[in-house]
């Protein structure tokens, strides 16, 4: 089952490896991680996603996670109203005689072409890992060179 871990924790040198050292030591595998500063001073957001069997051992790591060091509050965020975003940029083979097919592709996608080279594009999507997904899926045929995924990052709506 998959579940959206996020953590706000004290931006200090071995969080991370803190953090995910539970997760290992549970035998959880990480799908997605990501971590970046928020709008407070040397604070990060963590964000993880994992594929785990059910919703007491998302309470066990929650409650290892939020006594660890540094951790200032952890949540699965799973079953809560919240937003989450992934960003992938992707390199594909792109000869100027394809190049208008390909552009109306992936317009239905909002996807941006960030770079134009002799023989390649490269291009950013945002969205939800199944947005992304089937964006790959979609321009995979034209020959994907390179591709990155930044992994999910998000937080619950509202006032959640």
């Amino acid at each position: 089952m998959r579940r959206i871990i996020t953590a706000t924790v004290y931006n200090n040198s071995g969080v991370l490896n803190r953090f995910s050292g539970v997760l290992t030591r549970r035998q959880v595998n990480i799908d997605s991680i990501s971590v970046g500063p928020t709008e407070q001073e040397n604070i990060s957001r963590i964000t993880i996603i994992v594929q785990i069997e059910g919703l007491s051992e998302s309470e066990q790591i929650t409650k290892q996670l939020n006594k660890q060091v540094d951790v200032i509050k952890v949540s699965d965020i799973t079953d809560e109203p919240h937003l989450e975003r992934e960003l992938a940029l992707i390199k594909l083979n792109a000869p100027a005689a394809i190049r208008s097919e390909l552009f109306s592709v992936i317009d239905p996608f909002r996807a941006n072409v960030i770079d134009v080279g002799t023989k390649t594009v490269v291009i950013q999507v945002t969205g939800t890992s199944e947005k992304i997904s089937a964006f790959v899926d979609v321009v995979s045929p034209y020959g994907i060179k390179q591709l990155a995924r930044t992994g999910v990052t998000g937080f619950t709506r509202g006032n959640h």
